[in-house]
């Protein structure tokens, strides 16, 4: 199995290069590869198949799901093997990794994801910039953490998020464990973002992602607590987000929103025969 390693601010990433959509990609193969001590350690994978030969696991072919103006599917898995609609660091390193591999160009064009299109444009090297779509503010909601109560702002952003303003600095939280929540407010669990702000429109964040425990960074959750901070302001703007694996812009401008950042490709090889 050949594989990329790669990252956007430290959130990592094992790519599985999987163009006709052969590879059998079990929750317990996913697990394996992410393992950091007996694996090749990630935050999550990246299968990257071309989208007409995507199984979408009887939710209708990619003509249904308006995803055939894409050759390239990024098929997400969190750590634990579990499916994932969207992620906004993943994609931003699977644009790179596509361009790296000459399997598409510089410039600007879609990724299908379970969250629909996204938009990437990028160049031959340095940051890309992806369309994340607009956000959907779903309203109040709250976690729980070492005995303290949380409350934030629920956003959709093709998956759930719950961004938590709090009044010290994130380095403070201990994230060793997951924030606790309501099961009947967050069926399919939520990324749980805790935010400060430190400037103009600048934040500081730290997530515990479902799936994944505590990442070093989260493309959807930036963008999350961008659209939670924003609320009862002008709104529109460009928003500066600090995370502990490095610094990413979002702008929002009413409609849509645009997440901005490095995507970063570090080594590539192959798995030993037998070992998954």
């Amino acid at each position: 199995m050949r594989f990329v390693k790669g990252h956007g601010t430290e959130n990592d990433f094992v790519i599985l290069p999987d163009p006709d959509g052969e590879l059998d990609l079990t929750p317990e193969a996913v697990a394996r590869l992410c393992d950091r001590r007996a694996g090749i350690g990630a935050d999550g994978v990246l299968r990257a198949v071309r989208t007409k030969a995507m199984d979408l696991g009887g939710t209708g072919g990619p003509g249904a799901q308006g995803l055939d103006g894409a050759e390239w599917f990024m098929d997400y898995r969190n750590a634990d093997g579990s499916v994932a609609e969207m992620c906004g660091n993943g994609t931003r390193v699977f644009a790179r990794y596509l361009v790296d591999a000459g399997l598409a160009d510089p410039g600007e064009w879609d990724i299908a994801t379970r969250a629909g299109l996204k938009r990437v444009t990028l160049g031959a090297s340095g940051d890309v910039s992806v369309d994340m779509g607009a956000p959907v503010a779903l309203g109040s909601g709250e976690a729980s953490l070492a005995g303290a109560v949380f409350r934030g702002e629920r956003v959709s952003m093709g998956n759930p998020h719950l961004a938590c303003r709090i009044d010290r600095p994130v380095a403070a939280l201990d994230l060793t464990r997951a924030p606790d929540f309501d099961p009947e407010v967050f069926p399919d669990g939520v990324n749980v973002e805790f935010y400060r702000p430190v400037g103009d429109r600048h934040l500081e964040m730290r997530v515990y992602e479902r799936g994944s425990g505590e990442t070093r960074s989260c493309g959807t959750g930036t963008v999350a607590v961008a659209v939670a901070a924003a609320a009862g302001t002008d709104g529109p703007g460009e928003w500066t987000v600090d995370v502990p694996g490095g610094r990413l812009t979002v702008t929002l401008d009413g409609a849509t929103s645009h997440l901005r950042g490095p995507a970063v490709l570090v080594a590539e090889g192959e798995t030993r025969p037998g070992w998954i």
